[in-house]
């Protein structure tokens, strides 16, 4: 059995076991509970540290992902993920330089896909208030639908990987399409929206294909009807089902972000990963002090913008010197500035309410 097999078997069990510990699948009386502040902040300092741990390993152990063991198979490897990228000639050096690259390019995708994950927040809380959801059961929905939403991206980010691979021009696409997105969203009033429960595609299609209960039975996702014995899906399986479709219908964006960072699927699959696993504590800790962060919308909007720019114009960056360490100073200055512009600089409308 081939290590990159064993890697991936080891890295599947180890996100279930985390998630499970993370819903509280251990422990029943944590299942459904409201979760405070504090619960939040320490989950989210827990994926923060996992996703810095796996950039670790990817540094010192990265060769397992593509069971690289040879010069010839990190050459292939090379010319197909990483033309870019210049080698020693000897090979352990070699094998060093593509490790380190390989975890440089995982950090600064999932520095992209976390910030981006913040827009979900938004929409996750006008998916609750819409559908009526009892704060009590958003941990378990959350789970759950961001769960689904994997195996969602997972297809997502290969058959992309493989249009990549056929038609090299889809690139310019996505980076039109980001340009467009993030000027979109610069340019963009807030505005309060509210959802359509009963026209949202996800209800409709669960309306149709499937027998939905008509209420909320505590907070199962599933129950038998003791009058006709069949078996029924409940709100909360429907409102589950949305969030995993809202996060798919976002990654839109984020996952041609991050193409332009690498063209490796595998660590687009792992910042991915961790950078949605992650949303569900970071749902909790935010939830409260999101309004705190008034400017980072724009934050993300000139992040996508740069994003597209540099996925148009890649190869005048390379010729330029300009690599993934500079991509990861820029991104993070974008958000920080955007971060500490809204701690310093409140809108208005903020500080008359609190007045």
């Amino acid at each position: 059995m081939s290590s990159e097999v064993i890697f991936f078997a080891g890295f599947t069990v180890f996100v279930i076991l985390v998630m499970m510990l993370d819903l509280g699948a251990f422990n029943r009386k944590s299942t459904s509970h409201i979760v405070k502040f504090k619960e939040a902040a320490s989950w989210s300092a827990v994926w923060v540290a996992l996703a810095l741990g796996f950039y670790i390993f990817l540094r010192f152990y990265g060769h397992w992902v593509h069971d690289i063991s040879d010069p010839s198979h990190l050459a292939a490897v090379k010319s197909i993920y990483y033309p870019n990228l210049v080698l020693p000639t000897d090979f352990e050096s070699a094998l060093t330089v593509f490790q380190n690259n390989m975890a440089l390019e995982y950090l600064t995708g999932y520095l992209v896909e976390y910030s981006l994950s913040v827009d979900n927040i938004f929409v996750f809380i006008l998916i609750f208030n819409s559908f009526g959801v009892r704060e009590i059961y958003y941990k378990k929905v959350l789970v759950w639908g961001i769960l689904g939403s994997i195996v969602l991206r997972f297809i997502f980010i290969f058959l992309g990987s493989a249009l990549i691979q056929e038609f090299s021009w889809v690139l310019y696409i996505f980076g039109a399409f980001l340009v467009y997105t993030g000027i979109k969203i610069l340019i963009t009033k807030d505005e309060e929206e509210g959802i359509d429960v009963q026209k949202h595609p996800a209800v409709r299609l669960s309306s149709r294909y499937l027998n939905v209960f008509e209420r909320y039975v505590v907070d199962h996702f599933f129950v038998r009807r003791k009058r006709d014995k069949k078996l029924y899906v409940t709100p909360l399986f429907v409102v589950m089902i949305v969030i995993a479709f809202t996060d798919v219908v976002f990654a839109v964006d984020s996952i041609p972000a991050i193409f332009s960072i690498t063209k490796d699927p595998y660590i687009v699959f792992f910042s991915n990963v961790f950078a949605i696993m992650g949303l569900r504590s970071m749902f909790f800790f935010l939830v409260n002090i999101i309004d705190m962060f008034s400017y980072l919308k724009y934050g993300l909007g000139v992040l996508l913008t740069f994003i597209g720019l540099k996925m148009l114009f890649e190869h005048q960056l390379h010729e330029w010197g300009f690599s993934n360490m500079y991509s990861l100073i820029v991104i993070v200055a974008i958000l920080a500035i955007s971060i500490i512009a809204s701690l310093l600089f409140p809108p208005k409308e903020e500080v008359v309410k609190e007045g």
